[in-house]
């Protein structure tokens, strides 16, 4: 399952919203405007959002599933990312009506994933789910990152 909600809110919902947008009459926007809109609402939105809702609720799963702790330990921290993980994603979810907050959010998303992605990659033996993080923090990173520089610089 979880395998199947990152790649969906990471991959498949962003390019499909992006595909349909242009189809249903986006021509006229830049690509990268588009790409930024829906990988905030959906990567750094959506995906943040339900991050943060199960590290609240579940944070074993993040601490035992993803990062292979073997003690609850970390538990209140993870819980405190996940309530940074449900900020965030709150402000992305509701970018598609204020667009304002498309720029920022895809700041704080580059930011995150991409520390994320190389906190990632620095660790050995990682799981299956970790490896899916890493790639798809990485993803996001380089797309919002993109973004960012191509608002800047336009």
């Amino acid at each position: 399952m979880y395998t199947a909600i990152v790649v969906l809110l990471m991959i498949v919902l962003p390019i499909g919203s992006i595909l349909a947008e242009m189809l249903l009459g986006g021509g006229g926007v830049p690509i990268l405007l588009l790409i930024g809109k829906w990988f905030v609402f959906w990567a750094a939105g959506w995906r943040l959002m339900l991050a943060g809702i199960k590290q609240i609720s579940q944070p074993q799963f993040t601490a035992h599933e993803i990062f292979k702790m073997k003690t609850d330990e970390a538990l209140p921290i993870v819980r405190e990312l996940g309530i940074a993980n449900f900020a965030v994603g709150v402000l992305g979810v509701a970018s598609i009506w204020a667009t304002s907050f498309v720029l920022p959010v895809a700041i704080a998303g580059a930011i995150f994933y991409g520390a994320a992605g190389i906190q990632h990659v620095t660790l050995k033996d990682k799981s299956g789910n970790e490896s899916l993080a890493m790639a798809t923090d990485l993803l996001a990173f380089a797309v919002l990152a993109a973004y960012v520089l191509y608002v800047w610089f336009s």
